[in-house]
């Protein structure tokens, strides 16, 4: 596949930066509305919109049974549990100390790398998953932490939604999808849109109209479907086909310091000192994981 450094350029802001915008957007809206409810809209929302931009623009929307039954296992691992069960974590944690832990998915998919696909581990990818694991022992040790009930629910959760996008990640790379990433993208968000609306049935979770919403989740569920889903989510697809999968989760670097000013700046969530220390051993150790010469 033909590699366009612009394009690629593009995707990796989309990546960077609206996805550690998503940590804001999800906690603004979270606080109002129910989490598989809200991951649900928004998702199927984002596969309506490609879909209609897609026919109006002349492309054809059939795929083979394996891509369709491969993008609804991809939509699963990475928006209906991967996204979905993550959001509805934010109702116990900060999103700024969400984001934190999230930026330990390129040691799980380090780990899942070697142990599933049997790859070997350089000196600096174990130094990096060493001081990954030493600094999240910091961050979810600390007592000064201002920490809600039951918060470890969300910290547990949150581990179990990295493996999830992990393996999606590993899964994507290799699987037979759509050649069109926008299309690949519509699939995917239609088949988490349907998971998550029967999670939210199962769950008797209480839907309500939009229009009903505070102007704060009204915005915040428009910059998820047109930004955090659309933009990056077809970035992200695009990212795993044309370079590295270990490259594509790099965006652990920026989207925790983004995640943690937004929420510091728009919902005063705290940053303590541990937290910043934290922080820096563990993109300390995914920047060793990812810092391996090419061959």
């Amino acid at each position: 596949m033909e590699k366009k450094p612009v394009l690629i350029i593009l995707s990796f802001f989309a990546v960077y930066v609206f996805w550690g915008s998503t940590y804001l957007w999800n906690k603004m809206a979270v606080t109002e509305l129910p989490p598989f409810m809200l991951a649900s809209i928004r998702f199927s929302t984002a596969s309506a919109i490609i879909f209609v931009i897609a026919v109006l623009s002349g492309k054809k929307l059939t795929i083979t049974k394996k891509q369709l039954l491969n993008t609804v296992l991809a939509g699963f691992l990475f928006l209906a549990y991967g996204n979905g069960v993550f959001v509805w974590a934010l109702k116990y944690v900060d999103s700024g100390f969400a984001s934190l832990l999230a930026s330990l998915q390129p040691l799980v998919l380090l780990l899942m790398m070697r142990f599933v696909q049997r790859k070997s581990l350089k000196i600096k990818s174990i130094i990096g998953v060493l001081l990954g694991l030493f600094g999240m022992y910091l961050l979810v040790s600390q007592k000064d932490l201002q920490m809600q009930e039951d918060s470890w629910i969300g910290i547990l959760m949150i581990m179990s939604c990295i493996i999830s996008w992990s393996a999606g990640s590993l899964f994507v790379a290799k699987a037979d999808t759509p050649s069109n990433f926008f299309i690949t993208t519509g699939y995917q968000m239609l088949s988490a849109g349907v998971i998550l609306a029967i999670g939210s049935w199962a769950f008797d979770e209480s839907w309500s109209e939009p229009l009903s919403w505070q102007l704060n989740t009204q915005i915040a569920i428009l910059c998820l479907i047109l930004f955090g889903s659309i933009a990056a989510f077809t970035a992200f697809n695009y990212l795993l086909k044309v370079v590295s999968t270990e490259k594509v989760a790099t965006s652990s670097y920026v989207n925790p310091i983004i995640a943690l000013l937004l929420g510091w700046y728009f919902l005063n969530e705290s940053i303590t000192v541990q937290s910043m220390i934290a922080a820096a051993i563990m993109l300390t150790g995914v920047y060793f994981i990812n810092s391996r010469k090419v061959r």
